[in-house]
């Protein structure tokens, strides 16, 4: 291939990628992520959700539930044969070892569906903005093929107060789920975007609408 074959074969890639525009988008536990997520999908966003399709992936009948099972035991599941999600947890987000192996067993699922469904949408809308909500963005290094990241961010006691709303933790326990996360300090190293996740809904829906017209004009 000649040297300006092979630049304009570059060019045409660049461009082909710019058509459609990814947008990996991440926080802590109980910032407000999900909140962000649904607002950018009111905007007019692709939402693309990890967690869904990490519970998809040990749905009955998944080869990565009967890997879990192996991996972890059989007490892992309930007597129908599903996965029993609150012993799971107490098991990995105490043990950085345990959830790494978790981790290997789920993310190449979800990264491969994320992959299909950005190639649905590609076809569908070559301009589209696709949000990829990830709790695991940074850490995974899933960020590096993104062309743009938000980081939505919450003070300690704030998650700590939502946590034990919403999923009925003790402090405790409240406090260790967030240790068993990237401190946000580091995820927001790497952010074009920082989102403030107790700002209140009007507000947010603000910020939120400013940021998505910006990635619009990228897409």
């Amino acid at each position: 291939m000649s040297r300006d074959c092979s630049g304009l074969c570059r060019i045409l890639a660049m461009c082909y990628r710019l058509q459609m525009l990814r947008v990996g988008l991440t926080g802590g536990i109980a910032t407000g992520k999900s909140t962000v997520s649904r607002i950018f999908v009111e905007c007019g966003a692709h939402l693309i959700d990890a967690d869904l399709l990490a519970r998809e992936a040990v749905v009955p009948g998944q080869s990565a539930l009967r890997e879990v099972a192996g991996s972890f035991g059989p007490g892992m599941l309930n007597a129908d044969g599903t996965l029993n999600r609150d012993r799971l947890a107490s098991i990995v987000f105490r043990d950085p070892a345990q959830r790494a192996r978790l981790e290997a067993i789920i993310h190449p699922y979800v990264f491969a569906e994320e992959e299909r469904h950005c190639q649905e949408i590609a076809a569908k809308d070559r301009h589209a903005v696709v949000v990829f909500d990830a709790a695991l963005l940074i850490e995974t290094g899933a960020y590096k093929n993104k062309d743009r990241v938000i980081v939505v961010t919450a003070d300690e006691q704030t998650q700590i107060t939502r946590l034990k709303a919403r999923d009925h933790l003790t402090d405790t326990q409240a406090r260790e789920r967030i240790a068993a996360q990237m401190p946000l300090s580091e995820k927001i190293k790497v952010a074009h975007y920082v989102i403030d996740g107790t700002l209140p809904e009007e507000q947010l829906r603000k910020e939120v609408s400013r940021i998505y017209q910006e990635l619009r004009q990228l897409a």
